[in-house]
C-alpha cells in the first residue's frame, strides 16, 4: 500500500504559522501527513486535534503517533466540530486545517468501494464513510436519470453526466450494479466505448480516467460533504480563536467555490481577513511527485 503523501504541505505550514505551544485542529487527519509536519512545528508544549470519518485509517494514523502525548485522535466529522471541542474540555483552536482530498490508501483498497482501480473492483459499492449513509448502490438504483446527471454534474464536473447516468439506468434494469468495477466499466464504456480504460486516450487525452469524476461525484453526494463543509464554515466562530488561523484544500470547483464564498462573507463582516488574495495551487514540481495535487487549491483567513 502506498504512502499517502500530503498536498501542499509547505504552503499549509505558511498559512497556519504553527508556533511552539499552539493547539491545531487537523479535521480531515487522514494518515497524518499535514499532522506531523504540525506535531513538529508545535512541539511538546503544543496539542494537535486530529478528526476523520474512516475508523479503520484513524487506526493506524493513531499508531503513527503512538509516542507523541500531545496528538488527540478522535473518529468524528469535522462538521462536528464544535460540539467535539466543548465535549473533550479543548477550547478554540489557534488554528484549523481542512483537506477536503481523498486519501490514496482509500482509493486503492478501502473494502467499501471508493475506488476505479483494479485492486478494488470486486469491493461493495458503498462510497460511505460509514453505515448511517445510503449506499451509492441503492442510490443508483433509487434516483431517476435526470437526478443521477445532476448529481455527476454537479459534484463532479462531468461534462458527459447525462450520457453516463443513461448508460447507468439502463445497466441497472438489466442487473444491479452492486461493485465498484461493475460502475467503473459502465461509466468507461459510456465515456469512450471500451471496458477497463480501453481507448481511454479520447477522454481527457488520457489524464484521468474515465470514471474519475463519476466517482468523485457519488462520494461527494453520498456522504453530504458539501453540506458538512457549508457547517463547518458557519461556526468558524466557535472553532478558531481570534488571530487564530483557517487553511482549506479543495480539490473540487464546487467546493473551493464555497470555501471562496464564505471567506468573502467573513472578510466583508469584519470577522475575519483573507490571508490568499486567490486560491494557491500546487507547483509544477510538486505535481510532477504527487499528481494527485494537481487539482489542489488551498485558501486561508485570520479571524479577527
Amino acid at each position: 500500500m502506498s504512502v499517502h503523501v500530503p498536498v501542499l504541505l509547505n504552503e499549509v505550514i505558511t498559512f497556519l504559522d504553527p508556533k511552539p505551544g499552539d493547539f491545531i485542529i487537523d479535521g480531515t487527519v487522514d494518515g497524518g501527513g499535514h499532522a506531523a509536519a504540525i506535531v513538529d512545528a508545535v512541539g511538546a508544549d503544543g496539542k494537535l486535534l486530529g478528526l476523520d470519518w474512516d475508523e479503520r485509517l484513524l487506526e493506524r494514523t493513531r499508531a503513527r503517533f503512538a509516542d507523541h502525548k500531545n496528538v488527540i485522535l478522535l473518529h468524528g466529522n469535522y462538521a462536528e466540530l464544535p460540539t467535539i471541542l466543548s465535549e473533550n474540555d479543548l477550547g478554540k483552536a489557534d488554528g484549523l486545517l481542512i483537506d477536503l482530498g481523498f486519501s490514496s490508501e482509500q482509493l486503492e483498497v478501502s473494502g467499501r468501494g471508493f475506488s476505479f482501480g483494479e485492486a478494488a473492483k470486486n469491493e461493495p459499492l458503498l462510497m460511505t464513510y460509514d453505515d448511517s449513509r445510503t449506499p451509492v448502490w441503492r442510490i443508483l438504483r433509487e434516483e431517476s436519470e435526470a437526478s443521477l446527471a445532476d448529481i455527476i454534474y454537479e459534484f463532479g464536473g462531468e461534462r458527459m453526466s447525462r450520457r453516463i447516468a443513461k448508460a447507468i439506468k439502463e445497466r441497472g434494469r438489466k442487473e444491479a450494479i452492486m461493485t465498484a468495477g461493475a460502475l467503473a466499466d459502465i461509466v468507461r464504456e459510456a465515456l469512450t466505448g471500451g471496458h477497463d480504460g480501453a481507448h481511454r486516450g479520447a477522454y481527457e487525452h488520457g489524464r484521468i480516467d474515465p470514471a474519475t469524476r463519476t466517482f468523485q461525484a457519488l462520494r461527494i453526494y453520498a456522504n453530504g460533504e458539501l453540506e458538512n463543509l457549508k457547517m463547518l464554515l458557519e461556526n468558524l466562530g466557535d472553532i478558531v480563536k481570534s488571530g487564530g488561523r483557517v487553511a482549506i484544500i479543495s480539490f473540487h470547483s464546487t467546493e473551493d467555490g464555497i470555501v471562496k464564498q464564505s471567506f468573502q462573507k467573513l472578510a466583508k463582516e469584519g470577522v475575519a481577513e483573507i490571508i490568499t488574495k486567490k486560491p494557491v495551487e500546487a507547483t509544477w514540481k510538486e505535481v510532477k511527485e504527487n499528481p494527485r495535487s494537481r487539482s489542489a487549491k488551498i485558501r486561508a483567513v485570520r479571524i479577527l
